[in-house]
């Protein structure tokens, strides 16, 4: 049949991961650094991706297409709900860590897709989602940011996953008392903000929040 359906350009697509987040379908995956239609029965034709692609890779065309699965869609959604909980490995199970050292980890795991969405740590806390490259380009990042803080992180170019899905759940599931986004000065980093930004709305909750970016050269800035 012939249908509205999106287009991405991948030569203008520079893998920020926005488009994904802000599909409610699941039908963009990054493949390669490049963001990817996966099937056409996923995409519902309403382009709600389209504002969120900063580079304009995104349009909508016509053309012969299968149709719209919206049962297809549900079960998708429902795997990736699944995905959330990490069953099974040792290493996602949910512990408090003890602060002897320098370090200000306060619990285990810290990777947003292993980490589960009631684990205990994360009533009361000040959440910190943090992009993973971070850690790298800012030495002080255990002292000035994580102190005091329940610490996640995350690549939204290297992990095909809804951020914003989980990170609305921990939200709504739990009293977190606050949100600091820690991200990089790169365009992929762009995902994990929106991701955040968008947890926020979808959690229906009001938290004060705030963001930071560090530079390549390991500088800081309030956004």
């Amino acid at each position: 049949m012939k249908r509205k359906i999106i287009h991405i350009e991948e030569n203008k697509c520079d893998g920020c991961g926005l488009c994904i987040t802000a599909c409610h379908e699941g039908a963009i995956q990054l493949v390669d650094g490049k963001a990817k239609l996966v099937s056409d029965s996923y995409c519902d034709g309403l382009g709600d991706c389209l504002p969120a692609c900063p580079t304009g890779a995104i349009t909508m065309i016509e053309r012969e297409a299968d149709p719209f699965d919206e049962e297809a869609v549900k079960a998708r959604m429902q795997q990736s709900s699944m995905a959330f909980q990490a069953p099974g490995c040792p290493g996602s199970r949910a512990q408090s860590t003890n602060r002897q050292t320098q370090s200000e980890l306060a619990q285990w795991p810290v990777q947003i897709q292993l980490v589960p969405i009631d684990a205990p740590y994360f009533d009361g806390a000040d959440l910190l989602v943090a992009a993973d490259c971070t850690a790298f380009a800012y030495p002080n990042i255990h002292q000035d940011f994580m102190a005091g803080k329940v610490t996640i992180i995350g690549c939204p170019k290297l992990d095909h996953a809804d951020y914003a899905g989980k990170l609305a759940e921990i939200i709504r599931r739990n009293d977190i008392k606050s949100l600091s986004i820690l991200k990089m000065e790169v365009p992929c980093c762009g995902g994990l903000a929106y991701a955040a930004q968008q947890a926020l709305q979808q959690s229906g909750k009001e938290i004060p929040w705030s963001m930071t970016t560090v530079s390549l050269d390991g500088n800081v800035k309030e956004n």
